[in-house]
C-alpha cells in the first residue's frame, strides 16, 4: 500500500537557523520557508538525493507544532510521510484493518499541493505518519 517516503518531518523553534544549519553546515539545498497558515505551520524544505526534510516551525498561537515544541523543548522528529497511490482507497483500506485517521478523515491539501491525511501515532508505534497522494 505505502510508496516512497516523501519526507521525515523536523519540528523547531528557530525556522531560519534550522534552515542555516542544513544550508551551510550540512550543504544541503534549502527552500525558501513557505506559510502554511491553515496546518499552523511554516515549512522549509531540504531536498536530498533520495527523499526530502520538512523542517517545520508554529505559525499561530494555536499551531500543533507549538503543543509538540512545548513536549520537546529542543524540537524533534514530527512525522514521516509517505506516498500513495489513491489517498481515498488507502484511506479505507487502512481503517478496515482498525488505524485511525485523524480529524474527519477527509484529505486535506498539503504542503506540495496534494492530498494528504494523517494516521494516529498510537497505531504506528508512536509515530505520526502522513500519507500523501503521489
Amino acid at each position: 500500500m505505502i510508496g516512497r517516503l516523501n519526507h521525515v518531518a523536523i519540528a523547531v523553534r528557530d525556522l531560519a537557523r534550522a534552515a542555516e544549519l542544513y544550508r551551510d553546515v550540512l550543504g544541503a539545498a534549502v527552500s525558501a520557508p513557505i506559510a502554511q497558515a491553515e496546518h499552523g505551520v511554516t515549512t522549509v524544505f531540504v531536498a536530498l538525493p533520495n527523499t526530502k526534510i520538512e523542517l517545520i516551525a508554529p505559525f499561530g498561537d494555536d499551531s500543533p507544532i507549538a503543543k509538540f515544541l512545548d513536549r520537546m523543548p529542543d524540537g524533534g522528529i514530527h512525522h514521516v510521510c509517505y506516498e500513495v497511490d489513491d489517498i481515498a482507497a488507502a484511506r479505507d483500506a487502512l481503517r478496515a484493518r482498525g488505524a485511525r485517521v485523524l480529524g474527519d478523515g477527509a484529505p486535506k491539501i498539503g504542503a506540495h499541493g496534494k492530498p494528504v491525511l494523517f494516521l494516529h501515532p498510537k497505531d504506528f508505534c508512536g509515530t505520526l505518519i502522513e500519507l500523501e497522494q503521489a
